[in-house]
């Protein structure tokens, strides 16, 4: 084979072996602590410090920057944090993300098969599913080191090239060409420490004079600072499609990084100095991998210390950039307003988008529950018939129902991925659940409704009598306490008071029994028709399946601490403020 033709197949042969097992990391490390990091991106809502400290965790748990800023940009679209706060985050997650050109700085070249077989024998081995991601995660290490390797072993050849070292020359010698290089070559490849790998293994090589780098510290950083820019598309990719705060999001992380080049580029001499002041002494070609693995943090730790302060100029840069439209049509419409499928592939930014538009159902059923009760009310107050205030009802359990299989059809793309931990396919499971019995409280009002509209019809000659519609109208004030009652912690925290609701329940089955007695005694005493009699019990048990629901509701939410507990943590910051 041509030794060129093998230098470029070794070459990227090894970026793939270094990529795949670097997404392999992520996606197994997010699998095993996914629930972990999201609590610990919660963090963030007391401070920028300790924003920074959640995204420079989660990032160097995660092992990608970019997972970690696209997760930030799906929380602010789907409402979970302020701009402010995925900013400080993402500022955390450029520091979090030198960890992995640290660690592909130390040599463990003689430890890269172990990894691969321990990892691999533990996932293979090992039944229980959180050790087997822990197998995946050391496996995956083994592959991202091996294809360093790979990629070093190819690279030994062109430093000996006369024609590629004076390329790198010139490129060593212009900053500028150095940035454009590196912007490019993150752009093509989607990945910033996949770029610094390959920087490092090429820096790594011996020159001309065999003790000194091809290219040497002041080389490498302009390299490194184009890095840092390239990588920012994949936020930016990200963001398409999405909210303002997004793409705001996305933008900070491009301007971060752009404003750090241009004040480093000036001094690219002077940084090299003071890195290789600050970084082991010895031969250049064994301690620039370290050297420029110092730079990249150190350029993210100053650049997180200069903006931190600064983070709500940095708001009004991206506000301005992106300024909201003053015509801009409300985003609200009757269908659902928090679903979208650009949340599939963030678990967390789903079930939370699911949870406020089941919230959303809940109110919209509390709010028919009460026009049946204050049908009368409404007719003096404000002129609208019960006629009128019936079909509102029924409009919108058509609307519940619409919403309801939105959810469902949403809830089943998002299991179908496959990217739900143990824990959040539980949770969703449970979301499922409540809305299931909301769905069915909307539909019997509006069965309720529809009924009695037939019946009060000029069309048809028997009517329900005055005292039919009050009894009516006093079980529903009973079904509205009863769900009222079981929404209430979902919105302010409080408990489920069991007693009550069972006291509750019982007074509906009492109620239904006394309406059934008291339609009885009407027909008898002509009051009311006997043919109503068979509309007038379905009524009745649409009644009863409704009080059925409730308790239902009640129980499940109270019963299963997962689903409640999803519903307070990603919904309450909101509805409090």
């Amino acid at each position: 084979m041509n030794p060129n033709v093998k230098i470029i197949f070794g070459l990227f042969g090894g970026l793939a072996i270094f990529i795949f097992g670097m997404n392999m990391m992520s996606e197994s490390l997010q699998k095993a602590a996914g629930e972990r990091m999201k609590k610990i991106l919660s963090l963030l809502t007391k401070n920028p410090i300790l924003g920074v400290l959640a995204g420079a965790l989660t990032t160097a748990v995660l092992q990608s920057s970019s997972a970690t800023t696209v997760m930030a940009i799906g929380f602010v679209s789907a409402g979970l944090m302020t701009l402010p706060q995925a900013i400080s985050i993402i500022f955390g997650a450029n520091i979090g993300t030198t960890i992995t050109a640290q660690i592909i700085a130390f040599k463990i070249s003689n430890y890269i098969y172990l990894f691969i077989f321990v990892g691999f024998l533990i996932s293979f081995v090992v039944k229980n599913q959180k050790w087997k991601y822990v197998g995946q995660t050391l496996f995956a290490f083994g592959l991202l080191f091996l294809g360093i390797e790979t990629m070093g072993g190819v690279m030994k050849p062109l430093a000996k090239s006369a024609f590629f070292t004076d390329m790198i020359g010139k490129v060593g010698n212009i900053p500028v060409l150095g940035v454009l290089t590196g912007t490019l070559m993150t752009l093509v490849v989607q990945s910033s420490s996949a770029t610094i790998a390959v920087l490092q293994n090429f820096a790594s090589q011996a020159g001309a004079d065999g003790v000194s780098s091809v290219i040497g510290l002041a080389g490498a950083i302009p390299i490194l600072l184009g890095d840092n820019i390239g990588t920012t598309i994949t936020a930016l990719l990200a963001s398409i499609g999405q909210n303002k705060d997004a793409k705001r999001t996305a933008v900070a992380h491009s301007l971060f990084n752009i404003s750090g080049c241009l004040l480093f580029i000036w001094f690219v001499p002077l940084y090299a100095k003071f890195i290789q002041y600050i970084s082991p002494k010895g031969d250049e070609v064994a301690v620039i991998s370290r050297q420029i693995a110092n730079a990249h943090t150190c350029f993210n730790i100053a650049m997180t210390l200069i903006w931190i302060p600064l983070i709500f100029v940095m708001v009004k840069i991206v506000m301005k950039i992106i300024p909201d439209s003053e015509n801009e049509a409300d985003a609200k419409s009757e269908d659902v307003l928090y679903l979208d499928k650009k949340y599939l592939n963030q678990p967390a930014a789903a079930l939370h988008v699911t949870a406020k538009e089941i919230i959303r159902c809940s109110s919209i059923v509390e709010d028919l529950l009460k026009a049946i009760v204050e049908a009368d009310k409404k007719n003096k107050d404000d002129g609208k018939s019960d006629f009128q205030v019936f079909e509102k009802v029924i409009y919108n359990s058509a609307l519940i129902r619409k919403i309801s299989q939105k959810i469902n059809d949403f809830m089943s793309q998002l299991f179908s991925l496959g990217t739900l931990t143990e824990v959040q396919a539980n949770q969703a499971a449970g979301l499922l659940y409540v809305m299931s019995d909301i769905e069915r409280i909307g539909l019997f009002s509006g069965e309720i409704s529809r009924n009695v509209l037939e019946q009060q019809s000029k069309s048809h000659k028997t009517h329900y009598s005055k005292d039919a519609l009050k009894d009516l109208k006093s079980s529903a004030e009973f079904i509205y306490s009863m769900f009222s009652k079981i929404m209430k912690p979902l919105t302010d925290g409080t408990s489920i008071d069991e007693k009550e609701l069972k006291t509750v329940r019982e007074n509906v089955v009492d109620l239904e029994l006394k309406m059934r007695k008291k339609h009885i005694d009407r027909v008898c005493k002509g009051k009311c028709s006997a043919k109503l009699t068979s509309n007038y019990n379905q009524i009745l048990h649409n009644i009863d399946r409704m009080s059925n629901s409730c308790v239902n509701l009640a129980e499940t939410l109270k019963s299963n601490p997962i689903e409640k507990n999803l519903l307070e943590e990603i919904y309450l910051p909101e509805t409090k403020n």
